[in-house]
């Protein structure tokens, strides 16, 4: 309140530089982006003088360097920021604040888990007007992420349609300081490295940055993430070999919590235990019941183990388990278990209560570089961690 601070920014602006058929990497692209912002900055400050005249400037105005320096009196001490819009951007169906596009093409989960292709729609229309478009490409597309190495596409798209590992660290920080010339507070963006940048390439970077006055700057090294997921680039996958999930290897001791559930078949004890990074595994034991229910549990133990191990979240674990019914219910209302398998669920479910293990492990999982929602790749744009597969935003 004391001093009013306002935020107004740009998000789409890759787009819009799309449909002008504008290179995101070119000295158009930096002049305009000069320009626009600009206008916004300069007529955002005149509206802010105009409210100033007629209900005052901001309460800390007297001590603020525009009274300093005998300035007009303002309505608000910033008026301009470039936020983090990650998914205020999804919802809009536009690229995120000045970033780059981050793919061509990609792949998102949708209901049931299932895939489905998405491509950028100037790209698709383009292609489609073109003649060069088929559904075999746009998959093509969403395995590299990027075109330039597309031959078939021709050379005036594939300069429109950059992406941000296309585009050069110097590059992203022109653009950067472009907007941040006449921005008040800080601009949200990330500067992508490859996964062979150097210290001295990270160290060029800020220095430039601080260099053309920007006021903050967020770099990220693809692959720098603990045991990050797979990128969709082919030189991603090759440096991945196969590509398979790692399982997690059990430390000499871990600490755990029983619980006691009580089922059809008499009682469940269903162990949890953690290591450094979460859940890890699942155990259970059958009271003095054997046969079938007893196995049947011991098997259930050791499917949720693996899953955790692999990183499967422990959401999705509950989902396939919780309600899963057989003839030997037990217990009435809140406390009903319609099985073992709706008992270990429930189990979980009371743990991650009661623990917080839930939060730590949706921390680490972002930390590596996956989705803690769906397990998707994130991306860093804007300052920020998104999921373009589910939507998540870390700054959300």
């Amino acid at each position: 309140y004391a001093n009013r601070k306002i935020g107004l920014g740009v998000m789409g602006w890759a787009d819009l530089l799309i449909a002008l058929g504008i290179p995101y990497n070119s000295e158009r692209a930096i002049a305009l982006g000069e320009k626009v912002m600009a206008f916004i900055n300069n007529e955002g400050h005149e509206a802010s003088m105009n409210l100033a005249r007629t209900r005052g400037p901001f309460p800390n105005f007297a001590g603020s360097l525009f009274a300093q320096r005998d300035m007009p009196a303002i309505r608000n001490a910033t008026v301009t920021t470039i936020a983090p819009t990650g998914t205020i951007s999804i919802i809009a169906n536009t690229s995120s604040g000045i970033e780059p596009l981050f793919a061509v093409s990609y792949v998102r989960k949708v209901l049931d888990n299932n895939i489905l292709v998405e491509v950028h729609p100037a790209f698709e229309r383009t292609a489609k007007e073109m003649g060069f478009y088929s559904s075999d490409l746009m998959e093509r597309i969403a395995e590299h992420g990027t075109i330039q190495d597309i031959g078939e596409i021709p050379a005036a798209v594939r300069a429109v349609f950059v992406t941000a590992h296309d585009i050069t660290p110097e590059d992203h920080i022109r653009m950067q300081a472009a907007f941040q010339r006449h921005t008040d507070n800080a601009v949200s963006k990330t500067v992508n490295f490859s996964n062979k940048a150097t210290i001295e390439d990270v160290r060029n970077v800020y220095q430039l940055a601080y260099a053309m006055g920007c006021k903050g700057v967020t770099i990220y090294r693809d692959g720098s993430r603990d045991r990050q997921v797979l990128s969709t680039s082919k030189s991603a996958r090759d440096q991945e070999g196969d590509g398979k999930k790692s399982v997690r290897e059990r430390p000499t001791s871990l600490k755990g919590w029983t619980y006691r559930m009580q089922t059809g078949c008499g009682p469940l004890y269903v162990t949890v235990n953690e290591d450094e990074d979460g859940l890890f595994e699942l155990f259970t034991t059958m009271g003095k019941a054997g046969g079938c229910a007893a196995s049947q549990s011991e098997a259930i133990g050791r499917m949720v183990s693996l899953a955790w191990r692999t990183g499967v979240q422990p959401s999705e674990v509950i989902k396939q388990l919780l309600d899963i019914s057989c003839h030997s219910h037990s217990g009435f209302g809140e406390k009903k278990i319609l099985s073992c398998a709706d008992a270990v669920a429930k189990a979980i479910q009371n743990h991650l209560t009661q623990t917080g293990s839930a939060e730590k492990m949706q921390k680490r999982a972002l930390f590596k570089g996956a989705c803690p929602d769906c397990g998707g790749k994130i991306e860093h744009e804007g300052g920020c961690a998104v999921c373009h597969s589910c939507g998540f935003s870390e700054c959300a």
